[in-house]
């Protein structure tokens, strides 16, 4: 068996789960999350805690993937996931309009991101968006969007990247 299924999920306080035919219901003070039933797969509910146990032995696999999901949707509904971009760049920089986000990254225009649901934007100042969610998917999947309108380049380092990711810049031309 898989050393990940092998492994309960505790069930903090204020997460509530249930489980059903069609999938996994968990519920807590950060909102609340769905996710599709596991083939194969036998999800219990046992004192506080969810196990994960394969039917079958060739679905091993499986039930390590599903238990993963399972501790991200917990620990999303009880402490919720936060993603920092950071803008670096002359002139770039990003500012909030209602709930989209302004970009200004040195185009024409200024870009317009609309935060898709169950995500929240912040700008604590003009070069940093904190991106803030319960699902793990949405909040990585927006970051991703975001730094993607802009990456940063190898030469200089311009562009939009993760809080803490090291550019390896390229030597520039030689006369």
């Amino acid at each position: 068996m898989s050393r990940v299924a092998k492994l309960p999920i505790a069930l903090p306080k204020g997460v509530e789960c249930q489980v059903g035919a069609d999938g996994v219901t968990v519920k807590g003070p950060k909102g609340s999350l769905k996710s599709v039933a596991f083939p194969g797969v036998e999800i219990a509910i046992n004192a506080g805690e969810l196990t994960c146990k394969p039917v079958a032995i060739a679905d091993d696999k499986l039930a390590g993937t599903a238990r993963a999901v399972l501790n991200n949707m917990v620990k999303g509904v009880s402490d919720g996931y936060i993603r920092k971009l950071e803008l670096v760049g002359v002139g770039y920089r990003a500012a909030m309009q209602g709930k989209d986000l302004s970009l200004t990254l040195g185009f024409s225009h200024p870009v317009l991101f609309q935060a898709p649901e169950g995500v929240t934007l912040e700008t604590p100042s003009q070069t940093e968006i904190l991106i803030k969610g319960a699902d793990k998917q949405a909040v990585g999947q927006a970051a991703a969007k975001i730094r993607g309108f802009r990456p940063p380049e190898p030469y200089k380092g311009k562009g939009v990247r993760y809080s803490g990711e090291k550019i390896t810049l390229k030597e520039a031309k030689k006369a």
